[in-house]
């Protein structure tokens, strides 16, 4: 199980990797309803590196938002590498931030099917640079423990790309 203190160590490691580069962060989330955000933002000095999250639940939001197509919510649905990528691209293009993370998933306990179930969490990381990742995980446990895990894959995410990136 992920614990508190681990996202809020993550979180602090962000934030002085983020510092040090002079970059700001955006977050782009569905399925962990700001969770990221709220993870970071519990972070004392956040502000000089956090600029803004999307809470983008619906597909609508994720349209009025972010940016993100209704073809493509159609054709690959809201619980995409296709749709993570593109609300991580649109919160950069909807923010100041110079590094984003998008998460979109099925927490359940309901919604899943055989080809995405239960615990499948897409994710999208991009830079102002133009630089996209996606990745796709399964994750196992409850609701709470899936968001938790998404939680702590993005955050893990964005470090590990602040630390490899030169804009």
């Amino acid at each position: 199980m992920v614990d508190d203190a681990t996202l809020l160590t993550l979180a602090h490691e962000l934030g002085t990797a983020l510092k040090n580069k002079g970059w700001s962060l955006a977050l782009a989330e569905s399925c962990t309803g700001g969770w990221a955000a709220q993870s970071v933002t519990a972070i004392a000095g956040s502000s000089a590196w956090f600029d803004r999250g999307f809470v983008t639940y619906s597909n609508l939001a994720k349209q009025q938002m972010l940016g993100v197509g209704a073809d493509t919510l159609e054709q690959y649905g809201a619980v995409s590498k296709q749709t993570a990528e593109e609300m991580a691209l649109g919160a950069i293009a909807h923010s100041s931030a110079d590094i984003s993370a998008a998460i979109t998933g099925i927490a359940g306990p309901e919604g899943g099917s055989a080809t995405k179930p239960v615990g499948t969490v897409c994710f999208g990381w991009s830079c102002k640079n133009g630089q996209i990742l996606t990745q796709t995980e399964v994750f196992s446990g409850d609701r709470e423990a899936v968001r938790r895990q998404a939680v702590k894959t993005a955050l893990t995410g964005l470090l590990q790309l602040t630390l490899a990136t030169d804009l």
